[in-house]
Order: C-alpha cells, then sequence, then structure tokens
C-alpha cells in the first residue's frame, strides 16, 4: 500500500462509496438508510473511513457500548484487498476505543467466512460463541469473536 494511506472518521458525503464498497464485498448487503444512519457519528456510533489517492477504500462501522466496542461492519474495496486496509481500521478503531475507555472489541463474522476468521485470529482475536441462524438472508450461524483493544493498538 502507498504512504498514503490514512484513516479519518466518515460522514454523509461518504454514503456514495461507502454504499458502492458495499455492495461489491457482501452477497446481503446493508441498505442505504442503515449506511446513512451509521455514517453519523455520535457519542455511539464510530465510523470510519480509509482513503489511499484520494480515494475511498474500506470502511467501519462500530458501536462504542460501555466498555466495549462492537464492529458492526468493515469492508475493503475488493481492489485494495490485502494492502493494510483492514488493519489500519481495525487499529484505528481500536485507539478510538482506548481512548473512550473501552477495553474490549467484538464482532460477528459468518461460519463459513475463513479469510476473515483468519484475519480476526490474526489481530489476536478469540472466538467465543456462536450466534445460530444469525444472519438473515441464508440463516448462517455467525461466530462471535473478542479481542483486547489495546492488544490490536500495537499491533
Amino acid at each position: 500500500m502507498s504512504g498514503d494511506l490514512h484513516i479519518r472518521l466518515g460522514g454523509i458525503a461518504d454514503l456514495a462509496e461507502v454504499i458502492r464498497i458495499e455492495k461489491a464485498v457482501f452477497s446481503d448487503p446493508w441498505s442505504q438508510e442503515a449506511l446513512f444512519s451509521e455514517l453519523q457519528a455520535d457519542a455511539m456510533r464510530l465510523p470510519l473511513v480509509a482513503v489511499s489517492e484520494n480515494s475511498l477504500c474500506g470502511y467501519l462501522m462500530a458501536w462504542r457500548v460501555a466498555d466495549q466496542l462492537h464492529i458492526l461492519n468493515i469492508a475493503t474495496d475488493p481492489q485494495y484487498l490485502r494492502r493494510g486496509v483492514g488493519t489500519a481500521l481495525l487499529v484505528a478503531a481500536a485507539g478510538s476505543a482506548v481512548e473512550g475507555g473501552q477495553m474490549e472489541v467484538t464482532l460477528e463474522v459468518r461460519e463459513s467466512n475463513s479469510g476473515a476468521r483468519a484475519f480476526y485470529r490474526h489481530h489476536h482475536f478469540a472466538e467465543i460463541g456462536v450466534r445460530p441462524g444469525y444472519y438473515q438472508d441464508n440463516k448462517e450461524n455467525a461466530i462471535i469473536l473478542t479481542a483486547f483493544c489495546a492488544d490490536l493498538v500495537v499491533d
């Protein structure tokens, strides 16, 4: 990845690009309304976007809930895969969480998504449970993962 990758707070102006990436990455993409809502940063919502060469190349949506940061969605433009975009987003989110007093980060991932599961294992996440039938499109199970925010920040 070129040295110009930077992570910033996302906003409504990023909606079109976030939708483009969402549709390119997920078989059951979030609606425009849901993405619009999550791009409105507040005390709970943490929308981050990754930008390289003046192009939005990834995003992360998370909620701050008590002492946890819960990642709702993370995606990298397929043209930027395996260039550190996901890692940069994860590290930035964990850094923001630490600043906000959150100790742990949690998320769910499709049971069949071996690539994502390997990515999270590499970043110190532990698989701690299963949500049966979690995904609406095909009733696939979700694997619940957790990590300490501080472990991600030093990565």
